[in-house]
């Protein structure tokens, strides 16, 4: 087959494929963020712009993992946020007052990468121009490739705000719309007027809007939280004594892939034995023991926005006595941080709230002879922001009705540390997602047991990985 004919029925199959998705709808995603939600959030970020300003954000870039195989492509989140596009190689400019290009009359322009009917066959199907005026609902949509062409002096603005360059962008000598071109363009016609270029406040303003969060993405989060759950209560009804790390890893995002998430919205932590004592330990290749346990720190993403939800399991189903007073001196301190999650604390409240809990815990255990010795055990912040990123943009300083945040306190008690050896290798975390709102908070993950009787109640259950 000749490479036009090749081309001809790769051209007719995509717009086949194209019409097929675009006449059954519903075999698709039909709750993704609306047109409307974006729009608003442009608009949020001109409210919060300077008069005669700019701001110019870049998809995210895409990230090699070997050869010539990338990883699954994930959207920049403040790019996502404020226009939905999910595909690289775009860039997106929006004017704090409306701008006359080539007599047309705009607010924001959108850049994106152009169909192309063989790299669709490989890769799948790009919205090209009509696709991202019809799905987003921006006016004025260009190929990549016209970017550079844009008759626009960004010298007549008084500040340009753009988004942080990342150093992993990489250069496609075939592609004059690829991410590296497009930035480098833009510095090129920047270049006598970088005094006016500002990524630090860009950041800032988005910082503040994305911290607050609408009902619609309320609904994304509480799905992805949701997922989570499950898969967490399953993974405590199927885990036994025989398994792995990896095994409790499949067992958990088995439960995440299987009720509706696109991917995990960070490497799942599934630590055992002296693994338990590492934070952000994502090996998972190690067999477990009796009477060892099993810190979880896995949550499902959803349409972009991730769950954070931490659970930790004794494999034989049974804390033991030292066990059970760690754990309950954790519990006690996640209890009290979320309790402090009220509306204008100041965001370290639930923090400081879980430290004094663990410091005279661990004082009446005689795991420390000092306060401030506490640190050797509980060595990490108890909260963060969630949403778009696991840790989620925000302002940290005080709490605001509509923001989430996650509260998970732990002890980690390492072989050799100073203190009776019967303490050693226990290592426990309990993290649960918070929403703060106008009164008490609202702890979405909640549905997930977690004292010591409720999770060996449930790890006596039948799971769906159990051998019978």
């Amino acid at each position: 087959m000749s490479k036009n004919i090749f081309l001809s029925v790769v051209f007719v199959l995509g717009i086949s494929f194209l019409h097929l998705a675009q006449s059954k709808p519903s075999d698709y995603d039909t709750d993704m963020l609306s047109a409307a939600f974006h729009a608003e959030k442009r608009q949020a970020l001109r409210d919060k712009m300077d008069p005669n300003s700019v701001a110019v954000v870049f998809a995210n870039a895409e990230r090699n993992r070997s050869n010539d195989v990338d990883y699954q492509y994930s959207q920049d989140p403040n790019f996502y946020y404020l226009c939905g596009y999910t595909e690289p190689n775009a860039v997106l400019i929006i004017f704090k007052d409306k701008q006359t290009i080539d007599s047309i009359s705009t607010s924001e322009i959108l850049y994106v990468q152009p169909r192309d009917p063989l790299a669709e066959s490989w890769t799948g199907r790009r919205l090209g121009i009509d696709g991202a005026k019809k799905q987003l609902g921006i006016v004025n949509v260009y190929n990549n490739t016209d970017f550079h062409e844009l008759k626009l002096d960004f010298g007549q603005f008084d500040k340009i705000y753009h988004s942080t360059f990342n150093n992993d962008v990489r250069d496609d000598a075939n592609d004059a719309g690829d991410l590296f071109s497009l930035i480098k363009s833009f510095n090129e016609r920047t270049e006598k007027v970088k005094n006016k270029k500002n990524a630090f406040s860009f950041n800032t303003a988005m910082s503040a809007l994305r911290e607050i969060k609408s009902t619609e993405e309320m609904t994304l989060l509480k799905k992805a939280i949701d997922i989570t759950c499950d898969a967490h209560a399953d993974l405590m009804r199927s885990l036994d004594s025989n398994t792995t790390e990896y095994q409790a890893q499949a067992m958990v995002e088995f439960g995440f892939k299987f009720n509706g998430s696109e991917y995990v919205g960070y490497p799942s932590i599934v630590g055992g034995g002296e693994n338990s004592c590492v934070l952000h330990y994502i090996t998972n290749r190690k067999k477990l023991h009796n009477p060892e346990l099993l810190v979880v720190d896995a949550g499902a993403e959803y349409h972009g926005y991730t769950a954070d939800v931490t659970r930790t399991l004794p494999l034989s189903g049974k804390f033991t006595k030292d066990q059970k007073a760690i754990y309950d001196i954790v519990l006690k301190a996640q209890n009290a941080g979320i309790k402090a999650c009220k509306k204008g604390n100041n965001f370290r409240d639930p923090h400081s709230a879980a430290v004094e809990v663990i410091k005279k815990g661990l004082m009446e255990l005689e795991v420390i002879k000092e306060p401030n010795e506490f640190m050797k055990y509980f060595f990490h912040g108890t909260s963060h922001y969630l949403g778009l990123d696991v840790h989620d943009a925000g302002t940290y300083g005080r709490l605001k009705a509509g923001s989430v945040i996650t509260v998970e306190p732990g002890i980690y008690i390492p072989e050799g540390s100073p203190c009776d050896p019967k303490w050693w290798n226990i290592g426990i975390r309990i993290e649960d997602d918070v929403l703060i709102t106008e009164g008490d908070p609202d702890v979405l993950s909640g549905k997930l047991v977690k004292t010591t009787e409720e999770i060996e109640k449930m790890m006596a259950e039948q799971g769906i990985f159990k051998k019978k």
